[in-house]
């Protein structure tokens, strides 16, 4: 359904001067440095796939997304979406994708949501009976009834990301292209989000392209992962050949009313860190379950909080080049 080979894109900066009219020579200056966003990048994904595509801030991850969407051309590679090419059949490649940006709305912001659903059944040319079949179907998955009538911009963020969703996918597209779509949400509209989409993948097969920082979005939601670092792939693998490769710490942190009476090896854990009455454990979630660690910690001390943490994107791309 998607395919990319050895797909690039540069952007081309004409270098900063100084001194007298620095701005206005460097607006004429001939002079072009390129800057290489996407750098050779190549990948295949089928029908029905749920990848995710990660990578530090600057990776190029949102210019690969909009290089598949048709937003950017490449400057160089070709680009597949169902057979067809983003850049030279745009009309075909439209219908056959839902993209939305966790940053920006495709919704008209002065109207009510309801509104936007009818502009774009328009746009897309759905007909009536396909178009209330797929507005009752995202009205009862992502509650949408709440804010059915409310104008766009009165929207929390959390619903607008529903409504973004459900206009994405208004015109049954085969392929969903997501850029940070749980940015900024708070736990229970992620979780409604992430239900949505496991929901739409496992039973509708749609193939889902998903760029996020959030390791809890991989988790629950990923079967394989696509990485990349200054514009280039480092890894494409299931996400279970991943924690095999790189280890994925993850983190508890225990406080104690009192510094803990007692410290003990355990299975699986990498490493233990104690400062003052917080201690630290690294372990690998492949050897040993967080109930496991906690049930031990807890008749160490008198734990008074608890927080687990999960390695964040930059982390695990450090990681990969240890």
């Amino acid at each position: 359904m998607i395919e990319a080979v050895h797909l690039g894109k540069s952007f081309f900066l004409s270098p900063p001067k100084t001194g007298p009219f620095a701005s206005l020579r460097t607006l004429f200056s001939r002079e072009q440095r390129e800057v290489k966003a996407v750098d050779d990048i190549s990948f295949s994904i089928g029908e029905g796939e749920f990848v995710g595509y990660i990578g530090p801030n600057g990776a190029g991850k949102s210019t690969t997304i909009k290089m598949l969407s048709g937003i950017l051309h490449p400057t160089r590679g070709e680009i597949r979406i169902d057979g067809y090419s983003p850049q030279t059949d745009r009309i075909r490649v439209a219908s056959r994708i839902g993209v939305v940006f966790g940053q920006r709305t495709q919704l008209w912001w002065d109207l009510p949501f309801k509104n936007s659903f009818e502009i774009l059944q328009a746009m897309y040319k759905i007909d009536d009976r396909a178009y209330r079949r797929s507005l009752a179907l995202f009205r009862e998955l992502l509650d949408l009834h709440e804010f059915f009538d409310t104008p766009v911009r009165k929207l929390s963020l959390g619903q607008r990301m529903r409504a973004d969703l459900a206009a994405a996918l208004l015109h049954d597209p085969p392929v969903l292209f997501l850029d940070e779509p749980t940015i900024g949400l708070d736990v229970v509209a992620k979780a409604r989000i992430r239900a949505f989409l496991k929901q739409v993948n496992e039973t509708e097969k749609k193939t889902i392209l998903l760029t996020t920082h959030d390791m809890d979005d991989i988790e629950q939601l990923c079967k394989r992962i696509i990485a990349i670092n200054h514009g280039q792939k480092v890894l494409d693998t299931s996400l279970d050949d991943m924690r095999r490769q790189i280890g994925l710490p993850s983190l508890i942190q225990v406080e104690y009313r009192q510094p803990p009476r007692l410290l003990a090896e355990l299975p699986g854990v990498e490493r233990m860190e104690l400062d003052g009455h917080v201690l630290s454990i690294h372990f690998d979630k492949g050897q040993i379950s967080s109930p496991r660690i906690l049930a031990e910690v807890a008749g160490w001390g008198e734990p008074v909080d608890i927080q687990m943490k999960e390695p964040g994107i930059e982390e695990i791309i450090r990681l990969m080049y240890r």
